[in-house]
């Protein structure tokens, strides 16, 4: 079945590239307890820091741009970040409901 929506959050990425502007795919890949997205949610973010779709809500989701962005300025290609009540910033970041979330970063470019 294909998610529409998740359709334009790709299109809109590639629109990026062609404009010649990094983009970072931020995707759920694991979930567990209460979370506002399902796995294979999808988010991009550029270089900019516009960013199209959702992998969660409230101060995640500022917390996975942040992220992005960072990975930008990285010579890696991808990363894992992790939200989990356990952390010492769930609070911070929105968790407080128990849940816990895992987003795979991958950064494209149109030199890709």
């Amino acid at each position: 079945m294909i998610n529409t929506f998740d359709e334009k959050i790709l299109d809109e990425a590639y629109q990026w590239i062609e404009l010649k502007k990094t983009v970072i795919l931020a995707t759920v890949i694991q979930t567990w307890g209460s979370s506002p997205r399902p796995i294979g949610s999808l988010m991009i973010v550029n270089d900019t820091g516009d960013f199209s779709g959702s992998v969660s809500g409230g101060c995640v989701e500022g917390e996975v741009v942040r992220q992005c962005l960072d990975l930008m300025k990285d010579k890696k290609k991808f990363k894992k970040i992790e939200f989990k009540v356990s952390n010492e910033s769930a609070w911070n970041v929105g968790l407080a409901c128990g849940g816990e979330i895992a987003i795979f970063l991958e950064k494209f470019s149109d030199a890709d």
